[in-house]
């Protein structure tokens, strides 16, 4: 078995360049189809959400500081905030949270 790191690399670059080419040359007019049209509408913030959700819950030291942050940013996203103030309101209720919990222990 051979273990050469420079066909991984070319591998690796060959892989990773047909993925972004081929839809390219296979589709060259406009899509007519509504559900594909729909379905490829969604794909960044889907691929968005799925992911960041993971590091809500697991990037804080304390679980439920997590959930509460993301309950935050929900309410916030839901009353038309704009994106840098949910990152800076989930921001805040981690750090608080965290606080919290520190100065109780």
């Amino acid at each position: 078995m051979i273990h050469n790191i420079y066909l991984y690399i070319l591998t690796a670059a060959a892989v990773s360049f047909l993925i972004r080419v081929l839809p390219l040359t296979l589709i060259r007019g406009k899509i007519k189809n509504r559900f594909i049209r729909s379905f490829l509408y969604y794909v960044p913030y889907v691929t968005l959400a799925v992911m960041t959700f993971p590091a809500i819950l697991t990037a804080p030291q304390i679980p439920i500081a997590g959930i509460l942050a993301f309950i935050a940013g929900i309410i916030a996203a839901w009353r038309k905030v704009n994106m840098v103030g949910i990152a800076a309101l989930c921001c805040a209720v981690v750090f608080f949270c965290e606080t919290f919990v520190a100065f109780i222990l």
